[in-house]
């Protein structure tokens, strides 16, 4: 589990990249500087981890581009302190960011071997989230809910009643809805019933699965 000068090195290069494509939160650019997403993934890949570029892990998934988790994490803006629902935990590199923005993090997983091989390393290299699940993230957290903001990292086909439920007014929900590519779009919740949707262009995620359990 090492994390070294040459590292640190690549990850500020990564920041550079990142930034070059239009994010400009500095707390999302520090987390990403700060994280060592070497370690997210499969040995065999470490020489690529700070190319801005999505690689396989386990269960048919993958870890997401930087660009992509930078992106979707400054659409959040994350305040410190805030309920931060994510669908889909993965390798936990997302999970990763959203603890470094301050957020108490509860996370769904729906592929068992992913779930618990990511609680056991996210609690290794100390990352502690408020709450991580194994389960369908169609159905979002109720007994968790409501929640300051919503992110879903699998592609959606459209977009879950419950999640747009479980938010807060004034909350924020960034997913990316489509089958390939998918638009990633941001909803804020403006009352009980009015939501204010937002698109912002083409990414390519895998597709988010129901009722997998």
């Amino acid at each position: 589990m090492k994390d070294t000068f040459r590292h640190q090195g690549k990850r500020k290069q990564l920041v550079e990249v990142v930034k070059s494509k239009g994010v400009k939160d500095e707390n999302v650019l520090a987390a990403i500087n700060k994280i060592p997403r070497h370690l997210f993934m499969d040995s065999s890949f470490e020489d690529h981890a700070y190319q801005d570029k999505a690689f396989p892990i386990a269960a048919d998934q993958t870890i997401s581009q930087p660009y992509t988790v930078a992106f979707q994490s400054e659409l959040l803006q994350v305040q410190k302190g805030e309920k931060v629902l994510e669908i889909g935990t993965g390798s936990g590199y997302q999970t990763a960011v959203l603890c470094e923005l301050g957020a108490k993090v509860f996370s769904i997983e729906r592929q068992q071997e992913l779930y618990k091989k990511t609680k056991l390393f996210l609690a290794k290299i100390n990352y502690r989230p408020k709450f991580l699940s194994f389960g369908d993230g169609y159905k979002g957290l109720p007994n968790y809910a409501p929640f300051d903001k919503i992110i879903v990292t699998a592609g959606a086909p459209f977009v879950p009643r419950p999640l747009l439920a479980q938010l807060k007014v004034g909350g924020r929900l960034v997913i990316p809805v489509g089958d390939d590519p998918q638009i990633m779009t941001l909803f804020v919740r403006k009352s009980a019933k009015e939501f204010e949707k937002k698109e912002f262009g083409e990414f390519r995620f895998v597709p988010l699965l129901e009722d997998k359990n």
